[in-house]
């Protein structure tokens, strides 16, 4: 993006003596060694010191800042570069987006959940999102001076608050590995925790089992139970012992209801997650005082037969399609294709109660039973939604696209408009499939078939552009009326569907496009390529199938032919699943790497304001920077884009983690009756201590514990994702089907365990010459144990 003066660094001395210094310290902490390194600035460093650089100075670890660090120029970057690849390779150093990280490091900005004091009193906070496997998540003292408290210089937290702060690493001091500083406060909440009430047989007390593993059971006194009953899911907050041995003691503040009923599932999601869920009064007035909008800075689009089509149970509706054919002769079948979304910065204006429980939520939520909005329903599904034959204000967008896919112009346009009609993706599917109903019949000539030819048009495009096509197919959990499971549904995949999707893709293209143009800061969805060391990862699985993936600058359409060299082989899934394993994560960030797996250079979110934060704060962006009128980006929002883009990325992954949970725990809730029956699964997942599996039938995950899958010893194949006996030669890889017996259920931590019926296989002859490997002693440590040999 061309930087504005706002973006200009104007203290490049001062920032080059503080890198310099850092170098300085990372090479006298590289210098502790046996090795004694010595640092020459200009050429490059041992390998231990630029490790340490790199744990030292997260927020500044990026190939270029790491060179000015160490003045590092020509042939030594080129070095720099090699040295960085390799580090990457063998696992020393990941890359996230364009800065460099150790592996388990805190990321600079992280949200923590504040739990509690150390012996000096100072607060401890731990990451709210961890990955288990890196082991217990790092502790982070918080630093607040009470200079800074009374100044008002920084947000004050306490315990039990979640908050978005600066990481800085501890460097030798003891105590946590990590210090940081509070950005914001997201929640303020009392010291509440989620549990069910279990009442004792005889006696006044009970107890209470709490839902994260991590808290401790405690006991609850009769008189504190606040009409809870024997099996309640409640909210209870801690309180002090009568002595300093024993279990805590608890009051229930809030009766969640009986956890035997799913629809108390979501819930435990909801709490267990922190997800806010309880509009502000502040909030909910101003959406009630919220007035329609006007016609100022507005054209009149309500002629125009714009038309929704989505899922056929959605209550808001934040984006309507319109195509034509492009009556210039200088584009000869060229089509015209229209999208409005939803104005929604018109409504929620910077800093104002609304914009402020906004950003706290980040996006909305969905859950199977339930919909955790980011907006109050009076905005959302209302004043904001594109209502059939009801004005709404709308921010448009109209491409050009020539007749082999390619955009020639687009234009932006502050609109009121009024949806011509309401059509599922069913719906509209079926009246082009020749099967239209009375509300599709007349739409069919005038909207619905200029809509699918300009689809035909972009897809010439798409398929040029050839982004990564996994099929991984979306599983949807239908319930009964009294919340439990009915059964899991895998919708169909239609021409509809991919239609809104492209047309979605290239307005949020157009958006990053303009304001790139206008050089406007704004949040891009960014989605860097996979790292080397996942490149490698995958590459090795791939070698044992036959499959092979090259190396150098990967591009999308590099996986894509591996996925089609797999189609329809029994390892479909398999590969499918790995590719997928091997992406990063996609993010929010005002610094643009482009989208890896979309193939695109230039993207931000645009089109679902009603559900996401990033799309407001991009229209915002393209109403001040175009002169649209009221509601536009304000220099504030422009200066904390970073904070915003960290923070909403944070809260995206909490959102996919507490509908993952929830959807685990309805199927064994459904499933908790059914022990002792037999599935069909696949494994899923393959570790030292067993085989994941899934039960297509469902789309639920348990797990195979490696003890009992037999008396022989079985050795764990990382390259090959297997399983195999030591003795027998007969093994398990991931993809396998197989048949599985449900041994437990536990509906409230979301588990199954399983037990195999199935037979080994025999392995491969490479698995097998990896077993011999290892028992020459190869790799130390993984000889079975002495019972076992």
């Amino acid at each position: 993006m061309s930087k504005t003066p706002r973006d200009t660094d104007m203290t490049t001395a001062p920032r080059n003596r503080r890198e310099r210094r850092a170098a300085k310290v990372a090479a006298e902490g590289g210098a502790s060694n046996k090795n004694e390194s010595t640092i020459i600035h200009g050429q490059l460093p041992p390998k231990e010191v630029l490790l340490a650089y790199i744990s030292d100075n997260p927020d500044r670890a990026s190939k270029r800042e790491i060179a000015k660090a160490f003045g590092l120029k020509g042939e030594a970057r080129v070095e720099l570069k090699d040295m960085l690849r390799a580090l990457e390779e063998d696992g020393l150093v990941e890359k996230n987006r364009k800065s460099l990280t150790r592996p388990g490091a805190l990321p600079p900005v992280t949200v923590l959940d504040i739990t509690t004091r150390d012996k000096d009193g100072d607060l401890i906070g731990r990451p709210a999102e961890w990955n288990e496997e890196l082991g217990v998540a790092p502790a982070v003292s918080i630093r607040q001076t009470s200079a800074d408290r009374a100044k008002g210089k920084a947000p004050v937290g306490g315990l039990g608050d979640r908050v978005l702060a600066k990481i800085f690493p501890s460097k030798g001091r003891a105590g946590p590995a990590y210090t940081a500083r509070i950005i914001k406060v997201i929640d303020k909440t009392r010291l509440s925790v989620l549990g069910v009430y279990k009442a004792r047989v005889s006696g006044d007390t009970g107890r209470i089992l709490p839902i994260d593993r991590r808290d401790d059971e405690m006991t609850i006194d009769a008189v504190d139970l606040n009409g809870a009953k024997d099996g309640d899911l409640v909210e209870v907050e801690t309180m002090r012992s009568a002595t300093r041995l024993g279990l805590k003691r608890a009051r229930v503040l809030n009766v969640v209801g009986s956890v035997a009923s799913e629809k108390a599932i979501s819930m435990i999601a909801i709490h267990a997650h922190g997800i806010p869920h309880v509009f502000p009064d502040t909030v909910l007035a101003e959406a009630e005082a919220a007035k329609p909008a006007t016609m100022s800075h507005r054209e009149d689009w309500r002629q125009v037969p714009l038309i929704t089509i989505d899922p056929a149970d959605a209550k808001d509706h934040d984006d309507a399609v319109y195509a034509e054919p492009d009556p210039s002769p200088d584009n000869p079948g060229g089509v015209i294709v229209t999208v409005a979304i939803a104005d929604v910065s018109w409504y929620v204006r910077p800093k104002s109660p609304l914009d402020r429980e906004a950003v706290k939520r980040g996006n909305s939520v969905y859950f199977p039973d339930r919909v955790v909005p980011m907006l109050p329903e009076r905005i959302s599904n209302n004043l904001c939604s594109l209502r059939e034959g009801e004005d709404r204000p709308a921010l448009a967008v109209r491409m050009v696209f020539s007749k082999e896919g390619r955009k020639a112009s687009h234009t932006f346009h502050r609109v009121m408009m009024k949806s011509a009609a309401k059509l599922s993706y069913q719906q509209a599917q079926a009246a082009i499939d020749g099967k239209p109903d009375d509300k599709t019949g007349p739409l069919l000539e005038p909207i619905l078939k200029p809509l699918w030819e300009a689809y035909r048009i972009l897809k010439a495009g798409r398929d040029r552009r050839q982004p990564l096509e996994l099929d991984m197919p979306e599983r949807k959990l239908i319930l009964k009326e009294d919340g439990t499971v009915d059964r899991v549904h895998i919708p169909e995949r239609l021409d509809a569907h991919k239609l809104i999707e492209e047309m979605m893709i290239q307005a949020n293209v157009s958006a990053a496009e303009t304001l790139e143009k206008k050089r406007q800061p704004l949040v891009y969805r960014v989605h860097d390529a996979p790292s080397l060391s996942k490149q490698e990862a995958l590459r090795e699985f791939l070698g044992t199938i036959g499959l092979s993936l090259a190396k150098g600058n990967l591009r999308s359409n590099s996986f894509n032919g591996i996925l089609a060299r797999a189609l329809d082989t029994p390892h479909q899934t398999m590969v499918n699943e790995m590719v997928l394993r091997s992406q990063s994560q996609a993010v929010y960030s005002p610094e643009n790497i482009g989208h890896f797996g979309l193939n695109l250079m230039k993207y931000a979110h645009f089109t679902s304001p009603i559900r996401r934060y990033a799309d407001l704060i991009v229209h915002r962006a393209l109403v001040g920077s175009l002169g649209l009128g009221e509601g536009g980006i304000t220099p504030d929002e422009e200066a904390t884009l970073d904070d915003i883009a960290a923070e909403i990325s944070t809260f995206e992954r909490r959102a996919m983690a507490a509908e993952r949970d929830t959807i685990n725990r309805l199927i064994a809730h459904h499933l908790a009756g059914r022990i002792g029956d037999e599935f069909q699964g696949q494994i899923s997942g393959v570790t030292k201590s067993g085989l994941f599996v899934t039960l297509p039938q469902f789309g639920a995950d348990g797990f195979i514990p490696v003890s009992t899958l037999g008396r022989d010893y079985y050795i764990y194949d990382e390259a090959h994702q297997a399983l195999s006996g030591e003795k027998t030669g007969l093994g398990y890889r991931l993809g396998d089907s197989i048949e599985v017996r449900l041994a437990e259920a536990i509906p409230l931590a979301g588990a199954l365990r399983f037990e195999m019926l199935s037979e080994g296989r025999p392995m491969p002859t490479a698995v097998r010459s990896f077993h011999k490997t290892k028992r020459r002693g190869k790799q130390p440590g993984t000889r079975p144990p002495r019972g076992r040999r």
